[in-house]
């Protein structure tokens, strides 16, 4: 499913939870950290919407490492002695930093970037004390270097984000992160339960992918299809909400 499906469907669900769970205050901070957690499983695939907000430009990357290598040759050239193996070593690493530099694709130069964002946020919960930032650094960190639709689409990633907002609930003391933060994550597992390959949702007990093949992401049937999920997903969430039902 397209990720502006699954941002629709994330903002929807965080709604529901506003208006619907009883005990959960209704606030536009936690409807949009469900449209954020909707899009959080999709971080194991370079070019989604999420990982392209989170990282640096690609061009940002290679400069770091175009950087690296000049610094690098600098202090060989002036700093090392001639002849020295410290030196050949030297203008060795220097030169590899240089031509990952120049060979790194978007793809991978976004997954650098996103394990950069990913570190420094969770050197930032290390330094504050907020083991939930840093919980959510090593997510973003780990994440892109997993095989797309595998372990961040999973019961266990569902439970470990879940967990991150139940954390962050007892340290913010903004009541119902846990709740917005869950259900956004979880509704990305279900939209994606809806196409035709489906989400393994217990790998790896299981390597069963659990699927309604009605979608076809991508294809103008599959957008338009996606476009009515959405629309009669929140037709329904309104109704409840204006029928007054709390769970």
């Amino acid at each position: 499913m397209r990720g502006s499906s699954h941002l629709a469907i994330g903002l929807i669900t965080g709604v529901a939870v506003g208006g619907l769970v009883a005990g959960v205050p209704f606030s536009p901070a936690g409807i949009a950290l469900a449209g954020f957690s909707a899009l959080a499983p999709d971080l194991d695939h370079p070019s989604s919407r999420l990982s392209k907000r989170l990282s640096f430009s690609q061009n940002y990357v290679r400069f770091a490492f175009a950087l690296v290598a000049l610094g690098l040759a600098g202090y060989t050239h002036y700093m090392l002695p001639l002849g020295s193996s410290d030196r050949r070593m030297g203008f060795t690493a220097a030169l590899a930093f240089g031509l990952i530099g120049v060979a790194m694709q978007g793809g991978s130069a976004r997954k650098l970037a996103l394990m950069f964002t990913g570190i420094c946020t969770g050197l930032a919960g290390l330094y504050f004390g907020f083991l939930w930032l840093s919980l959510l650094g090593t997510f973003v960190a780990l994440a892109p270097y997993t095989s797309h639709r595998t372990w961040t689409h999973t019961i266990w990633a569902t439970a470990l984000w879940t967990y991150i907002g139940y954390l962050a609930n007892n340290t913010l003391g903004w009541h119902g992160v846990a709740h917005f933060a869950g259900a956004g994550y979880a509704s990305h597992l279900v939209a994606d339960s809806l196409t035709k390959a489906g989400v393994k949702w217990f790998m790896p007990l299981s390597d069963y992918s659990f699927k309604i093949p009605l979608i076809r992401t991508g294809s103008t049937a599959g957008n338009l299809l996606e476009v009515g999920i959405c629309v009669g997903y929140a037709a329904v969430v309104l109704v409840l909400i204006v029928a007054g039902l709390h769970f």
